[in-house]
């Protein structure tokens, strides 16, 4: 867990040259944009960098955030639109049957079956697409808000670490 490598780390410039340049993990590419940027303000007051690497981890962490966000949409699509597809469909299928009866002024199975089974086919296939595209954005939503909290954390904690850091030296 990258955090926990921070943590035992024993200087923050050690960890970040030791990280890989491409990670996937958020935590990381964060951790590695502030990093950049205590290197390139080390120059400046303890203030001015402080608050610079502040708004750059703030940044950063909102980017990861909606970068992971921007997948949900699809989700959300489907597992929304889906039933009243099948709805359609089930309305569909139910006009062709009594169309069946209307054509033919009978009323039996082999009339009416084609358009109610059509009816129920449709129904079904809008619930097999609504229902796990809804549990699969639900459960998404809530990981997305763990992981959100985590990196906000991790850079509130960071960014006070430095400040502590900053101030000490100067």
């Amino acid at each position: 867990d990258f955090e926990k490598k921070f943590w035992k780390a024993k200087s923050a410039e050690g960890f970040n040259n030791n990280l890989p340049t491409n990670s996937k993990d958020p935590a990381t590419r964060i951790f590695k944009i502030a990093m950049n940027e205590v290197i390139k303000t080390k120059r400046q007051s303890s203030a001015v960098q402080a608050a610079r690497v502040e708004r750059v981890l703030e940044i950063a962490t909102d980017d990861e955030i909606k970068k992971i966000e921007k997948n949900f949409t699809f989700l959300a699509t489907v597992g929304s639109t889906a039933p009243f597809i099948g709805l359609f469909g089930t309305v569909w299928g139910v006009m062709n049957a009594f169309m069946g009866i209307a054509a033919t002024g009978n009323t039996t199975l082999a009339v009416v079956a084609p358009g109610i089974a059509g009816a129920l086919l449709a129904t079904a296939l809008g619930l097999v697409a609504a229902i796990p595209a809804s549990i699969a954005y639900n459960k998404f939503a809530n990981d997305l808000g763990i992981l959100a909290n985590k990196l906000e954390d991790f850079a509130e904690e960071f960014s006070s670490l430095l400040s502590e850091h900053l101030e000490s030296k100067g």
